[in-house]
This record gives structure tokens, sequence and C-alpha cells, in this order.
């Protein structure tokens, strides 16, 4: 609510201000953007190989601990109760170690996307301020749930967005 608000004042106000000048408004899909650049494309394929690495060794902690209650569960009854007792200990102890893995995988997993995203984002919007100097923008918009109900497609900038920012980011590859 906020954000329209906001843009209906600024809207207003360009209007007030600028009588006799041309007011051109844009808009773009930020997370259209981030995700169909390539760069987000790269990120995608970081992140999805991040995520089968620690799947692996998750995988193979759960296996672990399969194994042991297998084998508790064959020698519970021959077991004596100090040895049942300490393979049940290393049983919970691998039970916190998975736990463990586990969030610090999927902290470690949401901590790299948000640097893949804060670069990104960052460069995007570097990019949209230089186009909206060079192209005359009054205003460029984002589009966010609700935010805006409508605008001519000609204003969509995402894709022209999304092509000038792959030649950008191509051209600064070694």
């Amino acid at each position: 609510m906020k954000r329209i608000i906001l843009m209906f004042i600024a809207l207003s106000f360009f209007s007030i201000s600028a009588q006799a000048a041309e007011i051109k408004i844009g808009y773009v899909d930020f997370k259209k953007a981030v995700s169909e650049s390539d760069q987000g494309k790269a990120a995608l394929i970081a992140l999805e190989k991040m995520v089968n690495e620690k799947k692996e060794s998750i995988d193979a902690k759960g296996s672990e601990i399969k194994k042991l209650d297998e084998e508790l569960a064959k020698q519970a009854t021959i077991l004596t109760p100090e040895s049942l007792k300490k393979k049940q200990s290393d049983r919970e102890k691998l039970i916190r170690d998975y736990q463990r893995m586990v969030k610090d995988s999927e902290e470690d997993l949401q901590k790299k996307e948000m640097e893949y995203i804060q670069k990104i984002s960052t460069e995007l919007r570097d990019l949209l301020e230089k186009l909206g100097e060079k192209e005359g923008y009054t205003a460029i918009f984002e589009v966010v749930e609700g935010g805006i109900l409508y605008m001519p497609k000609g204003s969509d900038l995402t894709d022209k967005v999304i092509k000038s920012f792959n030649e950008t980011t191509a051209a600064a590859k070694p």
C-alpha cells in the first residue's frame, strides 16, 4: 500500500513539476531480470551443484544412522546394557551431527543465494540508472506484487535490461 501511495505522489509531483516536459516512465520485473540473465542462470547452476554436493554428504550421514539403527535392532537382545547404551549414545550423536549438517547446509545455501542475488541486483540497478539517464526516463519502477496494476507493454524494460545486462557482463569477462 505504501508503494502505491508513493508511486501516486511521485507521479503527481512529476506531472505538476514537468508540465511542459515529456514524462517517460518504465518498469522492470526485477525477479525476472535476475533469474533470466546469464549471471542469474549461472548462479542457479552453481547453487544446484552446491545443493547436490551437500545432499550427498547428508545422505551418507543418513545412511550411517540407518545402518546403526539396523545393527541396534539386530543386536539389542544380545548386547550388554553398557554396549547397548554406548551404541544408543553413538546413534544420538550421529543424529545431532546429521541435524547440524542439514541446518548448516541450509544456512550456507541461503547465504550463497543472497550473495548471488545481491551482486546481480547491484549490477542491474547500476545498469538501470545508466539506462534511465541515457534514454531520458523520468522514473523506472520495479514490478512488485500488487505494485503496478497497469502499464502499457511498451513501458516494460525487462527484456531490454536483460539483453543489455548480458551484453555488459559478457564484455566485462576476460
